[in-house]
Formats: C-alpha cells, structure tokens, sequence
C-alpha cells in the first residue's frame, strides 16, 4: 500500500523501531504541516492509507472528497479532527486504538514539569540568571499543597502519585460516574465543584475532549480559584470556554497557568494575547512527545495498517465501509 505519514515534523519516525512494521510498503513521511486542505490533498493523491500524527491534521469532507483513491486513515486515540460521518460517505475506513495499553506517562511527566515551573517560577528565574539578573522572586513549596485533579483517569492518576511523593494533598473531581470510581478506591473526592477549584493550590485538567466535555471549564470555575492559584492543561484546549482562560488571567483569578494546548495549533504568532501574557507558562503541545511514547503510539497505529492490508482490519471506528 501506498502510505503517507502526515506532520512528523522533526522526522522521528524513520528511527523508531516501530517503523520496521512498514516494511513492504510504499511509505511518505511529510515533515511539515500543510492547512490548505487543497494543497494537502495534492500531497496525498496517490495515498492508499494515510497514518495521522494525532490531531495535527484536521480530517474533513472537504479533504476526503479530493481523495477518491484513499480507503483507509490510521491513527490512535480519540479523534474529534476527524468527520467520521464523512470517511464513511466516501468509503474511507478509520482505525483507531482507543484504549492502549496503560497511562501516558510521557504527559503525566510533563503536567508535573508545569506544576514545578509554575511554583517555582522556573521560566522566570532561568531568563533573569541568564540575563544575568540572578534571582527575581520567591517560589513555593509543593508539600503541603492541594492538587486538584478534573478527570479520573490513567494519566490522572499517575499524576496523583507524582503528587503525593512530593508531599502534595490530591483532590479529585469528575462525572457522577467518575467521582464514585474514585471514591470506591479510596480517593478524595471534593465536596463540591466549587470547593475543588477555590481550594486548590494546583488544578490540573485530564479530561478527554469530547461533545459532552468541551467548554467544561467555565469562567465561573476560573474566577473562584485563588489569586495564588494555578491551571494546569496538558490535555486539550477546547475543555475551557473559548476566552475564559484570558480573562481570568487578566483578572489575576488564577494567577497563572501553565498549558501545553491551544485552540489552534501550531501556534506561531508570539504577539497572541495568551501566549504573550506574562502569567502564563507555554509549552508546544509536548505532552506526547517523546521517542519512548512515539514507539509505543505508532506500533499501534502501523500494526492497524498492517491489519488492513491483510484483509483483517483492526480497531475499526466506521466498520460499515468494511461490511458494504
């Protein structure tokens, strides 16, 4: 089969060990990011599979109806840049491992990196030493500390644990569903919506986003969390209310937050009013990427390529194309 591998954009991939499982086929790997669904669709002309670099790459109608030759997308993990109603109008199969093998530790890692920057002013104070300023403020303890954490799940919970070897009291929120979860294990679950955003020293968010979860966050949530306060979002942009993020920081209620998603990503323009605000830490939606991470996520997604081609496909999330 002819595949195109889409957005590797430090060309990783051909390194990995699990790029072995592509032998035999006729592989493209595109190492920048290409919007105009036109001129992305020139690209992918002569694609028989394309294998999705999570969601760098927005899968529409109107992309797929330039593709007449494409049958099948390949990717893992939930898939809300994907018209799934239109890859099953046009024959279009998509495959995707929803529920890999244990937490992404890579992005638990990261959250907990923001938490420590953002408590002990790492940016800030790493800018100044090197401006040769030395010190520029003073930080604070994690021990002690509340980490509110919205969503319980596997990267939640790895996060609670990092947390708590760092001394840290972890309170949960989530579903109905999910709070009893935690609750049947032991948990701490807060009292009330409101007394886990304004008791929280820390809130980091680990929610899926999906219908039912975008703009969850509001700027009700927001404005009850302290003036000392931090938000904490390493799982998707869209879990906030559009614009509720900047003003609560602009209104000092949290007093910073550190993100590593955005509404529209690549996020390149450095004049954007959030990511130039002065209270907030910004990483480029790193949180996956990591080599061990890569390995493990596109083992995955080559092995649902190797499905197809061999007449047994896998992880179907539109099985009807397979069955007409």
């Amino acid at each position: 089969m002819k595949v195109h591998i889409l957005d590797d954009w430090f060309d990783t991939l051909r390194g990995l060990p699990c790029f072995d499982l592509l032998k035999g086929h006729d592989v493209t790997v595109w190492t920048d990011h290409e919007p105009d669904p036109a001129k992305l669709a020139e690209r992918l002309a002569e694609a028989d599979c394309v294998v999705l670099f999570r969601e760098r790459t927005q899968v529409t109608g109107e992309l797929l109806q330039r593709l007449p030759r494409l049958r099948l997308i390949s990717q893992r993990g939930q898939y809300p840049h994907v018209d799934v109603a239109a890859c099953t109008d046009h024959g279009v199969l998509l495959c995707s491992n929803r529920g890999g093998e244990g937490a992404n530790h890579a992005a638990a890692e990261l959250t907990f990196a923001l938490i420590l920057s953002a408590m002990r002013q790492l940016p800030q104070q790493m800018a100044s030493v090197k401006a040769g300023g030395w010190q520029m403020g003073v930080g604070r303890s994690l021990r002690g500390r509340q980490l509110g954490l919205y969503g319980y799940g596997r990267i939640g919970r790895v996060v609670a644990d990092y947390a708590r070897a760092f001394g840290m009291e972890v309170v949960w929120w989530s579903s109905e569903a999910g709070r009893a979860r935690a609750e049947a294990d032991g948990e701490s679950v807060a009292t009330s919506r409101a007394a886990f955003f304004a008791d929280s020293d820390v809130v980091s968010l680990h929610l899926r986003l999906t219908p039912e979860t975008r703009g969850i966050v509001t700027a009700q949530d927001l404005a009850v969390m302290g003036p000392r306060a931090v938000l904490v979002n390493t799982s998707r942009a869209g879990l906030i209310a559009p614009g509720a993020l900047l003003q609560a920081l602009k209104a000092g209620r949290p007093g910073m937050a550190a993100v590593d998603v955005f509404d529209s990503e690549p996020l390149t323009n450095a004049a954007d009013p959030l990511l130039s605000h002065p209270n907030l830490i910004a990483t480029p939606h790193i949180g996956f990427v990591t080599e061990d991470e890569f390995d493990k996520q596109f083992a995955d997604i080559f092995e649902q390529v190797n499905a197809y081609a061999a007449g047994a496909p896998i992880h179907m999330i539109n099985p009807s194309v397979v069955a007409r």
